[in-house]
């Protein structure tokens, strides 16, 4: 019962990256689109592409925790001791970030709506950056139980590496799925503009992904003997193949097909990582039954992710479906129009 929920965690955590991901890394885009004028048209499409699920993507992050404390409550207990200030950062950012998104268009004052943009931006820069600091850390052994919080857990070769990459692929998925939603929304002009950084951010990534060889292979020892054999290989394999495929479907301008592949290179990254690191839950220190709680918690635990799955997990389905579909419609200008001050600018 402790493997199987472990591994509805790794896919939980690979629900985030990929539907959080999207959101971050359309942030990231706002956040270098240029001034009001020149940034105008694609900050237009990074919000209506967002209304529609942005708030149902976090659900994701919420449920990963919720497993963490329940079912591996020494896990829980020794991460957030080790890693409380870059969690506590990207805490912080989510909050930020959701006030930013919200705020920023019922704002009718220029300068309201750039500080609020500027909110949502770099929180959507450094949320992803201290996600996978954490994670870069717990990957190289820097976290285990009764180690007491220091910089170097989170800000050593392989955590900054592993936050740099997070920026990186969720930056691809974003600027991936941006193409599809601007021919959804009829932005013509804007289906190569982010075509173009969609493949950038693939160069990206497959840099950071190269200098990330010699780090992992020198700092995270226990995880690339797990990423250079057996299955880990192999997923790793898989997601090159599905971040190609990806490449080759925008350059040939099948954005629709580019949505599966994208999300597929990144969910089989985590997953090979979670086959690495097994059967430690914090390598090398931690086991996955050592970690678990008392049985009859994980038993409850079990039945209760069961029951979510089945009511839940529908109705999820069912909406990104119709998010994707063109279906959902975010509210118009008109819908949230707030009340006009004198010296408010349109």
């Amino acid at each position: 019962m402790a493997a199987l929920i472990a591994w509805v965690m790794v896919l939980a955590i690979a629900a985030y990256a990929c539907a959080g991901g999207t959101d971050y890394g359309a942030g990231f885009w706002d956040l270098l689109a240029g001034g009001a004028e020149r940034g105008r048209r694609p900050r237009w499409l990074i919000d209506h592409a967002m209304e529609p699920v942005w708030e149902t993507n976090n659900v994701w992050l919420i449920f990963v925790f919720v497993i963490m404390w329940t079912g591996f409550p020494r896990m829980f207990q020794a991460v957030f001791e080790a890693m409380w200030l870059p969690l506590a950062l990207a805490a912080v950012g989510l909050v930020l970030r959701g006030a930013g998104f919200a705020l920023r268009k019922p704002s009718r004052r220029l300068a309201q709506r750039r500080l609020y943009g500027a909110m949502f931006a770099i929180s959507s820069l450094l949320t992803p950056f201290f996600l996978g600091a954490v994670l870069g850390g717990i990957a190289a052994g820097r976290v285990a139980v009764g180690i007491n919080a220091s910089a170097d857990a989170w800000a050593n070769p392989t955590s900054v590496l592993a936050g740099l990459l997070a920026i990186a692929a969720t930056a691809f998925l974003g600027a991936v799925f941006l193409c599809c939603d601007a021919r959804r929304f009829g932005a013509d002009d804007l289906v190569g503009y982010f075509r173009l950084r969609a493949l950038l951010a693939f160069c990206a990534v497959v840099v950071l992904a190269l200098i990330g060889l010699p780090v992992t292979h020198n700092h995270a020892r226990y995880v690339w003997e797990g990423l250079t054999g057996g299955l880990g290989l192999l997923l790793i394999a898989l997601a090159a193949v599905c971040g190609l495929a990806t490449v080759l479907l925008l350059l040939r301008r099948s954005y629709g097909w580019s949505r599966y592949t994208s999300v597929a290179s990144v969910a089989l990254t985590i997953g090979a990582w979670g086959f690495a690191q097994r059967p430690y839950v914090l390598p090398t220190s931690l086991t996955v039954a050592q970690a678990a709680g008392a049985a009859h918690t994980l038993r409850w635990l079990g039945i209760v992710t069961a029951i979510a799955i089945v009511l839940v997990g529908p109705a999820l389905v069912l909406l990104y479906r119709l998010d994707t579909m063109g279906e959902l419609e975010p509210l118009s200008d008109a819908d949230t129009r707030a009340a006009r001050a004198p010296g408010d600018t349109l």
